[in-house]
């Protein structure tokens, strides 16, 4: 057993070391750039010194409702950077947002671990316009450094529901009832869930998909977001 546990631990380890020599020679090739204003940065910094300084950290803990923990309060070069991600279609942001992201979730790694990693789906129509899901790239990201299983399909968008930006929470929450599904019911059974998406708002879009992955028997799940709208109304991206 001892030397079970060394052998996982030297794995660990060495896993540790293949990551960042990935990370060194991808910061060779092609140095990294501010997410806000593409200025280049070194190598772990996701913003310049300028645009730095208007972000803004949630309180210690996270910030939201309920199991919902963000990394960053929504503005300034944080809400430029998923702008940018989103609407600009800029996928390769989606590596220093997910590191933001991560960030704060490290301090609690531990109370993850076996936790499967859901992204907050798309609509196929959406998807097929953007190009990509941007909470999949983000959740993807975690998924890695967490070294758990990412299930980028497990619930299921039916509906294409209205843009939220101009609804209220009571609205947004009648917009979106049954707009989410579970395809399968057995992936999630009895799983801890980690439910991935880049902005919260108001919460209406995490509370739609954690009903819909406890409906399919899902044991409990925690929400984690880049960042979270403190005053409504406000564009956040309408979750």
């Amino acid at each position: 057993m001892h030397n079970l546990a060394r052998a996982l631990v030297d794995r660990e380890g060495v896993r540790a070391v293949a990551s960042f020599a990935v990370e060194v020679l991808a910061a060779v090739l092609a140095p990294p750039r501010c997410a806000a204003c593409d200025a280049q940065v070194s190598m772990l910094a996701a913003f310049c010194s300028a645009c730095a300084s208007t972000v803004q950290r949630a309180s210690a803990g996270g910030i939201g409702e309920g199991d919902t923990l963000a990394a960053l309060v929504y503005g300034g070069a944080v809400a430029r950077a998923i702008v940018r991600l989103k609407y600009e279609k800029r996928p390769d942001l989606s590596r220093p947002l997910g590191d933001l992201l991560w960030r704060a979730l490290e301090p609690d790694a531990a109370a993850f671990a076996g936790a499967l990693v859901v992204p907050v789906p798309l609509h196929p129509l959406r998807l097929a316009d953007r190009g990509f899901n941007q909470s999949a790239l983000i959740a993807s990201r975690i998924a890695h450094r967490l070294g758990a299983p990412l299930h980028p399909r497990a619930i299921v968008r039916l509906r294409d529901t209205p843009q939220q930006a101009t609804l209220d929470r009571i609205d947004r929450l009648a917009n979106l009832d049954g707009a989410f599904l579970a395809r399968r019911p057995e992936q999630v059974r009895a799983r801890d869930i980690l439910l991935i998406d880049d902005v919260r708002t108001t919460g209406a879009t995490l509370d739609a998909c954690t009903r819909a992955l406890l409906a399919a028997g899902a044991r409990a799940v925690r929400a984690a977001v880049v960042a979270a709208v403190t005053s409504y109304p406000g564009g956040g991206g309408g979750q």
